[in-house]
């Protein structure tokens, strides 16, 4: 039994080192500041201040690769979760959307927060400072609503 238990360690072992090869790619492409949601929507400092805390990390070209998301199999997860929520949203690529999908994007912003969606759940088992009091999702709500209200306005 021991010699199997042994076995079976060095092939769990070798199979970790192994998988330490198959590296995928951490980017954060430029940022073009007069692009950002910052620079197109002008949050205010508390709107801006809850986004960089909880959002930034994801939704941005400004990731900020801890030193674990170079260990697989944690670092194929948080690429992929990087990946997704950049596809779904980028707020240093703001100026990319059309109006009608910069208003949904706004709305699911509270949506998700209010759900408690967003940011991950698994994101908050390390990053806890990202969590939302129910003051920040209110925060982000009713700004989310004004900027909606502002793009729709500008669009007359």
């Amino acid at each position: 039994m021991q010699k199997v238990a042994k076995s079976l360690l060095i092939v769990l072992v070798v199979a970790f080192l192994a998988i330490q090869f198959v590296r995928p790619e951490r980017t954060n492409p430029s940022v073009d500041s007069s692009r950002t949601i910052h620079s197109q929507l002008q949050p205010p400092p508390e709107v801006a201040s809850i986004l960089e805390r909880s959002c930034i990390d994801c939704h941005s070209n400004q990731t900020r690769w801890p030193w674990y998301s170079n260990v697989a199999p944690t670092s194929w997860l948080l690429v992929s979760h990087v990946n997704q929520a950049r596809e779904h949203m980028n707020l240093t690529e703001w100026a990319k959307y059309e109006q009608k999908d910069a208003e949904e994007l706004l709305e699911d912003i509270c949506k998700e927060t209010s759900k408690g969606d967003m940011p991950l759940p698994s994101y908050l088992l390390i990053h806890r400072s990202s969590k939302l009091s129910p003051q920040d999702v209110r925060t982000l709500c009713e700004w989310s609503k004004t900027a909606r209200e502002r793009l729709a306005m500008e669009s007359r």
